[in-house]
C-alpha cells in the first residue's frame, strides 16, 4: 500500500451545520505545523474568513487549504453544513480522495448525516466519520453506533473505543494497535497502559470490528472462525483496502476545539485515503487534466478557477481545453490558504488551485490538457430552488449592473436560480432557503455596490368565466379626416380547465373583411391580459359571428379596438371567477415528522395524495400532495423546522382552481389597491 510520490490527496469535510467541521479544519492545519496556532472560528481564522460567513456565524462557502505531514501533502475542502449551502460541497465531493464526515456524539443527531452520506454512496466516495466533542458526549458511544448504522449503506466500523474517567471522555484505545491513549488538549495524545478494566471491553470491540472487516475478506473471516490471531501488518492492510474501496465507514473520535485525536486522525487519513488516481478514474479524468471545483469573481483579481489537478502537474501559463472544445491558457495559478492566496510557477497532481484568467471555465467542468476535450463522468445533484423574493433596484440607473453582477453570483452558486418573468413584469430571485437568499444580496452590495428592494414573489393568479354570453363591440370615432370605425358581435363561452383560449369566426357576406379579422382576434386577445377582476384571463372561446364596416372609416385599429371593448365589456358580463394555481409538491422527511408535516399541510390548504417510505432511505417518508402556490413561499421554513433541517421538496404547477368568499376578495382588493 505505498504512497506515490509527488501527489497530493484532497480530503473533503462534510457533515451537518454546526458539527465542528470548520473548527476540526483549524485544527488539522495546526496539528500538521500550516498554522502556529489554532485561532477559533470567525475570529481570523483560515476557515470562515469572509464577511458574510463572519456575520453568519457559519460556512457559507467553500474553505480551501493545503498542508504537508509526515512528508505528504494534503489538500482540505471544508464544506458548508447549512442545507442551504450544500450546493457549494456538490463539485468538491465529486473529486475527493476520501470524505470526512463530521458529527455530534448525541445518537438522537445521527440522523443529520443521512443526506451526506447518501450523496457520498451516489459518488462512490471512500468515507471516514469524525464524531467530534466527544470530551462532551453523555451516552455510550455504541448507541451513536447503533444510530448510525442505518443511515450508512456501508458498515460503521469503529476504530477506537473511547475511555470514560467520572463521567467524561479523557482518551481512546485505538483497536487496531491494542494501544491506549489519553487526550492532551493543544499537545499529542499520551499512551498509556490499557486500563485493566477496559481490557475484556477492548478484546469485545477489536473482534467486533476485525468481524466487520472479515465480511469482504475470506481469509481473515477462516482466521477468526479458527480462533487465530491476525496479523497486525494484515489488520491494517484490511482497513487500509476496504476504506478505500468504500466497503467500511471506519469512525473516530475526538475534540477538534482541544485539538484531542486529531494527530490520530491525520496519521489514519496519512494509511487510508486513496491516491488521486481513483478520483480520476471517477471522473473519467483520462491523461493530465483539471476539474473544476468552484469559480469566483474576485475583485480587481478577475474571475479565479478552483480546479483539482489530475494526471500531471500543471505549469503556469499551460493551454487547457474546455468541454465544449473551446481554449484557455491559466494565466496565473495560485496556492489558496483560506482567503489568502499565493502565486506559484505549477501545482502539483492532486492538488486544488486556483487558475486565473480561465474565462469560460464552470464548476464540474473538466479542464483538458491536450488537443481531445473531455467530460467529467459525475453528475452534481439537481437543486430544486425552495424559496424565492422578487428583486428589483432601488435606483434604476443599477438595472445594467444588476444584471452583471446578478450573472456572476449565479456562476459561482448553482444553488441559485433566476426567472424573468414577463407576465408579471417580476424578476425572481430563488434559492435554497431565506439565509441563502440573505447571504447573496448582501453579496451583491458588498461587491458589485448594487442595492435592491425585495418582496415576496406574486401568486401568478387568472380568472376565467362562468357563463357564455353575446356581446358587440362598436368604435365609432369621428375626426377632422378620415375617422375611425369597427364593429364586431362576439360570442363568448367558457372552456374547460387547461383548454387555454380559441378564436373562430362564423362571418358570411363580408360583413368583417378577412383582411381585418385577425386585428380583432388581437384585440381580444388584447382584452385578456387584464380581466374584470385584474388577472389574465383563461379557458374561454371566443367566435365572431357578425359586424359592420364603412369603406372609409374602416381600418386596422379600429377592428382591433373594437374586439378589444367588446371582449373587456363581455367579460364584465359573463360571471368572472378568480382561479388559484395549485402546485404538486413531493416532500421528503424523516418519518418521526410525518404526522407533524401532515398536520401543516392541511393549515395551508393542502391536498394530500398520499405518502410511502422513501426509496433507499430507511426512517423517510415521501409525501405527495397538492398546495396552492400562494402558501407555499414560506413553507420551506416550517418543514426544515419540523425535521432538523432535513426537509426537502420538489414542485411543479399542477391545475388551477376556483377561488371564491373572503380570500377571494382580498386578492382582487390588494390587485386594484
Amino acid at each position: 500500500m505505498g504512497r506515490k510520490a509527488g501527489a497530493v490527496r484532497t480530503i473533503v469535510l462534510v457533515g451537518p451545520n454546526g458539527a465542528g467541521k470548520t473548527t476540526l479544519f483549524e485544527a488539522l492545519l495546526h496539528a500538521a505545523g500550516a498554522t502556529d496556532r489554532q485561532v477559533a472560528v470567525g475570529q481570523g481564522s483560515v476557515g470562515d474568513a469572509s464577511p458574510e460567513a463572519r456575520a453568519a456565524g457559519q460556512s457559507v462557502e467553500l474553505n480551501i487549504a493545503s498542508f504537508d505531514f509526515m512528508e505528504d501533502r494534503y489538500a482540505l475542502i471544508d464544506c458548508p453544513g447549512s442545507v442551504e449551502f450544500r450546493a457549494e460541497a456538490d463539485h468538491a465531493l465529486a473529486c475527493a480522495d476520501l470524505a470526512l464526515l463530521v458529527i455530534d456524539p448525541e445518537p438522537d443527531k445521527a440522523i443529520l448525516a443521512q443526506p451526506w452520506l447518501k450523496e457520498i454512496e451516489r459518488l462512490r466516495i471512500p468515507r471516514a466519520i469524525f464524531v467530534n466533542r466527544i470530551d462532551q458526549a453523555r451516552e455510550n458511544v455504541g448507541e451513536l453506533l447503533t444510530a448510525l448504522q442505518p443511515v450508512s449503506a456501508a458498515p460503521v466500523v469503529a476504530r477506537q473505543l473511547p475511555i470514560w474517567k467520572d463521567e467524561h471522555v479523557t482518551g481512546y484505545i485505538d483497536l487496531a494497535l491494542e494501544r491506549a491513549f489519553v487526550y492532551r488538549p493543544g499537545k499529542a495524545s499520551e499512551r498509556v497502559e490499557i486500563p485493566g478494566e477496559l481490557k475484556a471491553e477492548e478484546a469485545d470491540a477489536r473482534f467486533h470490528m476485525l468481524e466487520q472487516m472479515a465480511d469482504f475478506d475470506d481469509a481473515l473471516m477462516e482466521q477468526l472462525l479458527s480462533d487465530e490471531t491476525p496479523d497486525l501488518s494484515a489488520v491494517f492492510a484490511d482497513i487500509i483496502a476496504e476504506t478505500r474501496a468504500a466497503q467500511i465507514a471506519p469512525v473516530f473520535f475526538g475534540s477538534a476545539q482541544q485539538g484531542c485525536g486529531v494527530r490520530r486522525l491525520l496519521k489514519a487519513l496519512r494509511h487510508d485515503a486513496p491516491e488521486p488516481d481513483a478520483a480520476a478514474e471517477r471522473l473519467e479524468a483520462q491523461g493530465p487534466a483539471a476539474y473544476v471545483v468552484k469559480t469566483s469573481h474576485a475583485g480587481q483579481a478577475g474571475k479565479l478557477t478552483y480546479a483539482r489537478m489530475f494526471g500531471a502537474d500543471l505549469a503556469d501559463g499551460t493551454e487547457v481545453m474546455l468541454p465544449d472544445g473551446e481554449k484557455g491558457r491559466v494565466s496565473g495559478l495560485f496556492q489558496v490558504m483560506g482567503q489568502a492566496t499565493k502565486k506559484v510557477a505549477s501545482a502539483r497532481c492532486g492538488d486544488v488551485v486556483a487558475l486565473g484568467k480561465v474565462e469560460d471555465a464552470h464548476a464540474g467542468d473538466l479542464l483538458s490538457v491536450g488537443k481531445a476535450p473531455a467530460r467529467a463522468a459525475v453528475a452534481a445533484t439537481e437543486r430544486f430552488p425552495v424559496y424565492a423574493i422578487a428583486i428589483e433596484t432601488r435606483d434604476r440607473k443599477d438595472d445594467v449592473r444588476l444584471s452583471g453582477a446578478l450573472s456572476k453570483l449565479l456562476e459561482e452558486d448553482r444553488g441559485l436560480s433566476l426567472v424573468h418573468d414577463g407576465e408579471l413584469h417580476e424578476m425572481r430571485l430563488a434559492g435554497q432557503g431565506e439565509g441563502h437568499l440573505r447571504i447573496a444580496l448582501e453579496r451583491l452590495k458588498r461587491r458589485y455596490g448594487v442595492e435592491v428592494s425585495q418582496h415576496a414573489p406574486t401568486t401568478p393568479y387568472k380568472e376565467t368565466i362562468r357563463k357564455a354570453v353575446t356581446q358587440r363591440g362598436r368604435h365609432k370615432k369621428q375626426t377632422g379626416g378620415h375617422g375611425q370605425f369597427g364593429d364586431v358581435l362576439l360570442e363568448i363561452r367558457p372552456l374547460g380547465r387547461g383548454e387555454g383560449f380559441q378564436f373562430d369566426d362564423r362571418i358570411t357576406g363580408g360583413v368583417v373583411p378577412k383582411q381585418w379579422i385577425p386585428a380583432v382576434e388581437a384585440g381580444v386577445r388584447d382584452a385578456l391580459e387584464k380581466g374584470p377582476l385584474g388577472f389574465p384571463v383563461v379557458d374561454v372561446a371566443v367566435t365572431l359571428v357578425d359586424g359592420s364596416w364603412h369603406p372609409v372609416d374602416s381600418s386596422e385599429m379600429a377592428f382591433r379596438t373594437a374586439g378589444r371593448i367588446g371582449m373587456s365589456e363581455g367579460l364584465a358580463a359573463a360571471s368572472p371567477i378568480l382561479l388559484e394555481p395549485i402546485e404538486k409538491l413531493t416532500i421528503y422527511a424523516p418519518n418521526t415528522a410525518t404526522a407533524r408535516i401532515t398536520s401543516t399541510l392541511s393549515n395551508k390548504r393542502g391536498q394530500i395524495l398520499g405518502y410511502d417510505a422513501r426509496d433507499g432511505w430507511p426512517g423517510w417518508d415521501r409525501i405527495e400532495v397538492c398546495m396552492p402556490h400562494a402558501e407555499r413561499q414560506d413553507f420551506i421554513i416550517d418543514l426544515r423546522s419540523m425535521t432538523q433541517g432535513l426537509g426537502a421538496f420538489e414542485a411543479e404547477f399542477d391545475h388551477r382552481v376556483e377561488l371564491t368568499g373572503r380570500r377571494a376578495d382580498e386578492v382582487v382588493r390588494a390587485v386594484s389597491a
